[in-house]
């Protein structure tokens, strides 16, 4: 009833406002197709509609309302009715993905380039399979001869044959190194074994005689570096039978100056070897551990010995 009496107070207002609109062509009669051929052209009628003052006229000829394809449909809406947004066609699609989900990383995983050192039994290799700890050295002997430097007795092989055929080709040669920097590195290396006792033997050649009778092995000569030889010949095969040796030995050798009890005003019987960084005379190492036949130029580093063992040994 509500709604008929808003219906009715609508068409009376409608009617007080303003005349009836016009007859619609809706109720009129579709004229036959024989009819519409005998009236005016309609392309015609739309080009003298074009040439007036008036608006464009809108009617189309049937010939070109056929050529003409239709307008395209609207975009439906997101929701299924009606046009689409004006943006819909820029807007981008929206995340599927639910509220609160973390989406893990598309990037590629950076492979481990880490440096970390590999254990191989007791001994550490780093990257390149380069010792970083020092072998088990505990047993080492330092021996200290008179007559000269190591450079003078390859020099002359015939008065030392035993060095220059023997030693110098079994053990690491150290050039530059001095007769205290040997002493130092001997100290060090028996000190970094890694399992106890560790042990240090200092074996000096016995001095030279005095007088007549030492003129033979006189410092700076040939017969000091024969005397020196002889001595390195009696003692250096005994130590490498020992047992000792072969499992953690290192033999350090040296040039040293040695005198008697009486030129160094000690008690008789008594003698001193005295080694001093210059020049550089020269060490041999001789181990199980050395490299046989080398020759090194590198100086021993008192700071860190640990590094100079390493380097020198495997």
């Amino acid at each position: 009833m509500l709604a008929a009496g808003m219906l009715a107070l609508g068409v009376g207002v409608g009617a007080a406002i303003g005349p009836a609109p016009s007859t619609s062509f809706a109720g009129e009669g579709i004229p036959l197709l024989a009819d519409l051929r005998s009236a005016p052209s309609i392309a015609a009628l739309a080009v003298t509609g074009a040439g007036g003052h008036g608006s464009a006229s809108t009617v189309q000829s049937p010939v070109t309302a056929q050529a003409t394809p239709a307008a395209a449909p609207a975009t439906a809406g997101t929701d299924g009715f009606g046009p689409a947004h004006p943006d819909a066609t820029t807007r981008p699609p929206e995340s599927k993905t639910p509220s609160g989900t973390v989406v893990p990383p598309t990037s590629t995983p950076t492979p481990n380039t880490s440096k970390t050192p590999t254990t191989t039994g007791k001994r550490t290799t780093g990257k390149r399979g380069k010792q970083t700890t020092p072998p088990p050295i505990t047993s080492v002997w330092l021996i200290t001869i008179s007559g000269g430097t190591f450079a003078q007795a390859l020099a002359q092989p015939a008065a030392a044959p035993f060095v220059d055929s023997q030693l110098v080709p079994a053990g690491t040669l150290l050039g530059g190194w001095s007769a205290l920097a040997g002493s130092s590195f001997a100290s060090e290396a028996a000190q970094l074994g890694d399992t106890p006792p560790q042990t240090l033997n200092s074996i000096v050649q016995p001095p030279c005689p005095e007088g007549a009778a030492g003129a033979q092995c006189a410092p700076e000569t040939a017969g000091a570096l024969t005397a020196a030889d002889e001595f390195l010949k009696a003692t250096i095969p005994a130590i490498l039978a020992s047992a000792a040796y072969r499992a953690h030995g290192l033999i350090v050798v040296t040039f040293g100056a040695v005198d008697n009890a009486t030129a160094s005003g000690l008690p008789a019987g008594a003698s001193t070897a005295t080694l001093s960084t210059e020049p550089p005379v020269g060490v041999l190492l001789l181990s199980p551990f050395v490299h046989a036949g080398a020759r090194r130029a590198t100086a021993f580093n008192p700071t860190s010995p640990k590094q100079s063992l390493s380097g020198l040994l495997h």
